[in-house]
């Protein structure tokens, strides 16, 4: 038995499949669930269905490899292709006694895409193909119901000039909307025999119109013109966007099923729906989906008319829905999964259309795994499997309500998961200020510094004009679990004015937004949320993936706030806290920069006095919640600038205080003006910061060091158990850290022999961001007891490319036209910066094999990327807080599916 561990959407295919005999055509009989990369998911779902019993039309399946094979020769089909269809069309006449376009017992066909991977409603579909005037009379005749065979008729004409003729689909609704208008009808099924004729005539006069030439009427010809534009639908925009955001490989080509048409059409005893074996919502199992009396599929999903629920089938056709209900039970005991199916009815008879791995929330995909696991039906390494990591963001965050419908005003990059409701605020004092007045709001700004980390906590969301996934704002956000859109291009903000706009739509403050980081979307107005919920399910599972793993998770924790949510979601200690965010605090920032402005020693030691104890409350904070658990705390990392007001607002305020006169604020104004130009660079990425800072000026990284361990003291004499790491950023050249190491291990050491204690146990690390880094890690590791590498700043440096910039301007066009894959700073190029982790990691456990080694860029909360680091023998990764749960999940996953590393 084939269970969908080994078929479903999870599987990994990433290359198109060739059938071992050449062939281009399989009939459903030929075919099963394993031949999915072959068949396409619907095909071979209906040859597994064909297969063990279950009722399904006759038919064929064009393969995967004729689309791609035809892609490969400029849309040209392999020059077997239409001999086969032929050979398979031949045949299928023959088993159903029926012929494609005959005048008596005419054959009609559904012609219908099928990807390896599900692209719900990306692809094309035509149905009713074979039906002419002639054959329409035909089925008339057979049935004894004329409606039936021109409704069937009109359906035909439409999807074809639609799909196959380019006709704007609008033009079609339009002549219906008209006729009925005419008519006195609200419903399709209120049109006579009449009426259906007129439309077929006024359908085909349209595709003339618009083509210049009319429908063919060679059913063969139709046959082959409808089964190259499936193959075209392949690389419609839609299905292009939708491969893009589902990281679906582009050459995996589209199968084409035609199979022999069942109708749901002929009136009260015939059907059409979809259903679910389990509610895709919540997970509970019981009967979900939908259905329409005397109708076609479409009619289900296009919104023509209002669906019943799939329980009211029992009281219209019961022994159809006593049939449905217990095929429900077999296919999922079969495929061991919550399954979405799609049926006909004709005259009381069953068919089943597709099946395939249901869609579902991350709600209910937990609760469907863990009730699997407890019915016994699947294992839990399977369980496992089968949930998208990704996908746990939903349960983590605020989410739209699924139920409310709203019109996008604008859209930007997915930068931080929720959704957040709130009026819209320019600067972050004012967020703070309404924040901590109980009001929620959205900021708005062209991009967050860290100046506005006050306005960011107090927000409900942040949106910005520029930056992307890695900016500013989108790791701040993520970090507080804050919804963010990020790179917005298309929002004009004028700050001076406290006004957005997008297009003619213009917005103040007095506006309401609603940001979806999960999507990228952002609406006017308050739409309704679903607040996050920790479940039993969630738990259990997680519980389940920590069993299996090897890769330890950690979390980024600058709070002691976000040290407390991340351990709550699991995390195994913090991986980084970044020390430099703390000076941002309202309260600090004059201290911090009263101490850059310092124009002597002593005046420079007195700031960084008065900053120590803030930093040690901090720290301690972080101790505590994590301890027991390792804290890497990094040493400050930007350039001195960046806690200074900007260069150009600073000189508008020396110009205007020079205007007024006001001699006081003057010079101190003229102080920092003349202190920002020092110490601006025209590439502060690559200038005075990290370790190159430190050593320029020792007294910070003593300042700090101090702060780290009377931190630690503080705490281990309430009894906890804090564990230390001190971290120090950018280093390129082993002297640099060697030098570094004197100052944290004297100053480390002095504080402890002040206090008495010798078994604090602390280490020195070291961020390998740099390319020289991981280069040279066999002597750097001389002098550090941990590596962790700062992926970001690796990928930067590798590739040469500004993550705040690219993701704006180059970098969206290299991802559409395919010259990069997939966005660096987003999942891990495993080719590039991935090959110099695994040199870094080589070179540094040859020079000493006890070395730990984490990663603590935003990709170790990336699910691709973890599976690259768990085989490059990575001993933890660090992401978001937020993003824990995700990781564990991952790490799981990546054992389960690459154990490549022997563990150490």
């Amino acid at each position: 038995m084939t269970t969908h561990a080994d078929t479903g959407a999870g599987a990994a295919i990433s290359a198109p499949a060739e059938a071992m005999d050449g062939r281009y055509v399989y009939d459903l009989s030929e075919g099963s669930a394993g031949m999915k990369a072959l068949l396409g998911g619907k095909g071979a779902g209906v040859a597994e269905m064909k297969r063990i019993g279950v009722p399904v039309p006759d038919g064929f399946t064009v393969t995967t490899s004729a689309c791609v094979d035809a892609m490969r020769n400029g849309g040209t089909w392999p020059e077997r292709l239409w001999d086969e269809v032929r050979t398979h069309l031949d045949a299928l006449e023959q088993r159903t006694g029926r012929r494609l376009g005959a005048a008596e017992r005419p054959l009609l066909v559904s012609v219908r895409s099928g990807a390896v991977l599900s692209m719900p409603g990306m692809m094309d579909t035509i149905l009713n193909l074979g039906i002419s005037d002639e054959a329409a009379e035909g089925l008339a005749a057979e049935s004894d119901d004329p409606r039936f065979a021109w409704d069937s008729y009109r359906r035909f004409v439409q999807m074809y000039g639609e799909v196959v003729e380019g006709v704007p689909g609008q033009v079609f609704e339009d002549e219906l909307t008209a006729l009925k208008e005419r008519r006195g009808m609200t419903l399709d099924t209120e049109l006579t025999v009449d009426d259906l004729k007129e439309l077929v005539a006024t359908f085909r006069r349209a595709v003339h119109q618009a083509t210049g030439r009319d429908l063919p009427t060679d059913p063969y010809e139709q046959l082959r013109r409808s089964v190259d534009a499936v193959f075209g639908s392949w690389n419609s925009p839609r299905a292009q966007v939708y491969r893009r955001l589902n990281d679906i490989p582009d050459d995996l080509g589209t199968a084409v099923n035609v199979m022999q048409m069942v109708f749901g059409n002929k009136g009260d005893t015939s059907a059409t729906g979809v259903c679910f074996t389990r509610n895709p919502a919540t997970g509970a199992r019981e009967r979900y989906g939908e259905f329409l009396v005397d109708a076609q599929g479409e009619d289900v999903v296009a919104g023509i008319r209002t669906p019943r629920r799939l329980p009211e089938l029992e009281s219209v056709l019961p022994d159809a829905y006593a049939q449905l209900t217990a095929t429900m039970d077999r296919l999922e005991q079969h495929y061991k999964d919550m399954l979405d199916i799609e049926f006909t009815v004709e005259d009381g008879t069953l068919f089943l259309l597709q099946v395939r791995t249901g869609k579902r929330t991350a709600a209910a995909a937990l609760k469907v795994a863990r009730d699997l696991v407890a019915e016994g039906a699947i294992d839990r390494e399977t369980a496992l499997r089968r949930i998208d990591p990704a996908q746990l963001d939903q349960v983590l965050h605020p989410a739209l309500d699924p139920g409310q419908a709203g019109t996008p005003l604008t859209h930007g990059l997915n930068a931080s998961p929720g959704a957040a409701v709130g009026r819209i605020v320019f600067d972050a004092d004012t967020a703070a200020e309404r924040g901590k007045a109980g009001e929620h709001v959205v900021l708005v700004r062209w991009e967050t510094t860290p100046d506005d980390i006050h306005g960011v906590a107090a927000a409900q969301g942040v949106l910005t004009a520029h930056g992307g996934m890695t900016s500013h704002a989108a790791v701040v956000a993520r970090g507080m679990g804050k919804p963010c859109v990020a790179g917005a291009g298309e929002l004009r903000i004028d700050a001076e004015a406290r006004t957005v706009a997008v297009g003619d739509t213009v917005l103040t403050d007095a506006d309401t937004l609603t940001v979806d980081g999960t999507t990228g979307f952002v609406y006017l107005g308050a739409l309704p949320l679903v607040p996050p919920r920790i479940t039993d399910d969630f738990s259990t599972v997680l519980g389940w993936a920590d069993d299996v793993r090897r890769l330890g998770v950690r979390a980024n924790a600058d709070t002691g706030e976000d040290a407390v949510r991340a351990r709550e979601l699991g995390a195994e200690g913090v991986g980084l806290c970044r020390t430099e965010h703390m000076f941002m605090a309202t309260d600090r920032l004059p201290v911090v920069q009263r101490m850059i402005l310092a124009d002597t020693t002593e005046d420079r030691q007195a700031a960084l006095d008065e900053l120590l104890p803030m930093q040690q409350a901090d720290f301690e904070e972080i101790f505590a919640a994590m301890t027991g658990l390792p804290v890497a705390v990094r040493l400050i990392d930007p350039p001195l600038h960046e806690f200074l007001p900007d260069l150009v607002e600073q000189s508008l305020l020396v110009q205007r205080l020079e205007a007024d006169g006001t001699s006081g604020d003057l010079e101190r104004a003229r102080a920092v003006l003349d202190r920002i130009q020092h110490l601006s660079e025209a590439d502060p990425m690559l200038g005075t910061r990290g370790v190159r800072l430190l050593l320029l000026h020792p007294e910070i990284g003593v300042m700090q060091t101090r702060a780290i361990i009377r931190a630690a003291l503080a705490v281990r004499g309430r009894g906890l158990d804090p564990r230390v790491e001190i971290m120090v950023p950018l280093v390129g050249f082993a002297e640099e850290l060697r030098r570094m190491r004197e100052i944290v291990v004297g100053t480390a050491d002095a504080e402890l022999a002040s206090a008495g204690v010798t078994d604090l146990g602390y280490t020195v690390g070291t961020m390998i961001e740099l390319p020289r880094a991981a280069l040279t890690a066999d002597e750097i590791a001389e002098y550090a007891d941990f590596f962790s590498f700062g992926t970001n700043d690796l990928t930067q440096t590798t590739a040469g490319i500004s993550r705040d910039d690219a993701e704006g301007s180059f970098l969206v066009p290299y991802l559409e036209t395919g010259i990069v894959p997939a966005n660096p700073f987003a999942s891990l190029d495993a080719d590039g910066v991935g090959e110099l982790v695994r040199l870094g990691v080589e070179r540094g456990l040859r020079a000493r094999p006890d070395l730990e080694i984490g990663v603590c860029g935003e990709h170790g909360g990336d699910p691709a990327s973890i599976t690259v680091f768990d085989g490059l023998g990575i001993d933890y990764v660090s992401c978001s807080p937020y993003r824990v749960p995700i990781a564990r999940l991952a790490a799981a996953r990546a054992r389960l599916e690459t154990p490549t590393y022997d563990d150490r």
